[in-house]
């Protein structure tokens, strides 16, 4: 039960941290926005690093042994929190939610391959379901918005 609190606690923070990072960046601009938001992630992080007592770690050449790629996260998060904030304008959070989703789930497969060399055809199988039933939410939100805007022509 602890871990469905904490998924629907953490998918309850992303669409939140999405209005917020949108807003500020209509305020401010989406570049200065990305900033704060990654100067303001960095003093939460460091201020979790104190709490937790794992200081000492930064100084041991151990905990600098991960691939070259693993250190290209901040890069990419950087490119989806302004693509994120850019697109809130521009599309639902519902469809924005699924399409990160997807996203994240076909870079979870690509990862994978990486590493162990296989694809899971399950994981495989489940995308291109998520995909369809995207494709079929858009579909029905299309017909849906032509009946609506066809109704309120003829009542005009």
């Amino acid at each position: 039960m602890f871990y469905i609190i904490i998924a629907i606690l953490s998918g309850v923070t992303i669409v939140t941290a999405r209005v917020i990072n949108y807003v500020l960046a209509d305020k401010i601009g989406m570049y200065q926005s990305t900033f704060f938001n990654y100067v303001f992630g960095l003093i939460g992080s460091i201020f979790l690093l104190i709490i937790s007592g794992e200081t000492f770690k930064l100084f041991s050449i151990d905990s600098y042994t991960a691939s070259w790629f693993t250190y290209t996260g901040g890069i990419v998060g950087v490119f989806v929190v302004t693509l994120s904030s850019y697109l809130s304008a521009k599309v639902s959070a519902f469809y924005l939610t699924l399409l990160l989703f997807i996203g994240q789930l076909f870079t979870g497969i690509f990862i994978d391959y990486l590493f162990s060399g296989q694809i899971s055809a399950y994981q495989l199988i489940g995308g291109f379901l998520v995909i369809l039933g995207l494709g079929y939410n858009l579909f029905i939100d299309k017909v849906e918005s032509e009946k609506s805007t066809e109704i309120l022509d003829n009542n005009i």
